[in-house]
C-alpha cells in the first residue's frame, strides 16, 4: 500500500487542471481547515457519494498500563467517524488491478 501526501496530491490537481500549483495548495487547505472547523463545532459534513463525516464521543473506560499493571482512568473523548458514500463504496469494492509478467 503506498502513501500518498497532500503534496502529491496538489501536485495532480494542479496538472489536471492547469491551476497554479499554489492556488490549488490555498484551496485544498482551505477545505480542509473548514472541514476540520465544522468538526469541531460538532457539526456533520455530509459529501453525496464521497461520504459522511461526523463527531462522535467515546466514554470514558479503565484501562491497564501494561509495563504496570495500575489501572489508569482514560478519559471521554471525541472522534471523529467517516462512512463511505455510494460511489466510494463501488469503486473500493472494485478488485485490485494486478499486473502480470509479460511474456
Amino acid at each position: 500500500m503506498a502513501t500518498v501526501t497532500k503534496k502529491e496530491l496538489i501536485d495532480r490537481i494542479s496538472d489536471n487542471t492547469q491551476a497554479k500549483r499554489i492556488l490549488v495548495k490555498r484551496i485544498i487547505q482551505s477545505f480542509l481547515d473548514e472541514i476540520t472547523s465544522e468538526l469541531a463545532r460538532d457539526n456533520r459534513l455530509e459529501f453525496r457519494d464521497f461520504g459522511v463525516f461526523e463527531t462522535r464521543t467515546r466514554a470514558s473506560r479503565i484501562a491497564q498500563n501494561p509495563k504496570t499493571l495500575e489501572r489508569v482512568e482514560v478519559p471521554a473523548k471525541r472522534t471523529v467517524k467517516f462512512k463511505m458514500g455510494r460511489l466510494m463504496k463501488q469503486n473500493i469494492s472494485k478488485p485490485l488491478a494486478t499486473t502480470e509478467p509479460v511474456k
